[in-house]
């Protein structure tokens, strides 16, 4: 089994583990660090968590999938919270409001809706990516960045309102 091998520190169990998780991983650090090298980066400092700490998974708390989606996204976190990302906005002016979608939003391809993701301020695209894309709450994300709900909400806001200028903006001129 590739978990035990990996608790043994077996490199043939780890590399099995990392070829079977690295194109989910990659693709999960991509959306929250913009340059190639650095996300490759972040995805090997997982892993080398992962193996680290391989032998406190245990299998009926979460997938072994979730378990490592977690890692990386804390990682992830870790690496921007050392580019020092800053989250400013007024969270008074918070809106939970849903992004509309319309008919533009729906014809856009994924690559063209990650392209337009990237745009977004490094934090406004950090607390999308965690509230939209991985599903967690404000008070989870308030927690994971050490920021207040409002402040989480206000940037989740701003993105949608800028994604929605976005879309909007391709749509004039297509």
């Amino acid at each position: 089994m590739i978990i035990s091998g990996c608790i043994k520190n077996n490199r043939k169990a780890q590399e099995l583990l990392y070829k079977k998780f690295f194109h989910a991983a990659a693709a999960l650090c991509t959306r929250y660090i913009d340059e190639e090298q650095d996300a490759m980066e972040v995805v090997n400092d997982g892993f080398l968590k992962v193996f680290k700490h391989i032998h406190v998974y245990d299998s009926r708390r979460s997938t072994l999938y979730t378990w490592i989606r977690k890692i990386m996204i804390n990682t992830a976190i870790n690496f921007l919270q050392k580019k020092q990302i800053i989250f400013t906005g007024n969270p008074q002016f918070a809106q939970d409001e849903a992004l509309t979608e319309n008919d533009s939003l729906l014809k856009l391809d994924a690559e063209d809706l990650l392209n337009l993701i990237k745009r977004l301020p490094a934090a406004t695209q950090l607390v999308f990516n965690l509230y939209t894309i991985e599903g967690f709450s404000h008070r989870e994300i308030a927690g994971m960045l050490g920021i207040s709900e409002g402040t989480s909400r206000w940037h989740l806001s701003d993105a949608r309102k800028k994604l929605k200028q976005s879309v909007l903006q391709l749509k004039k001129s297509t």
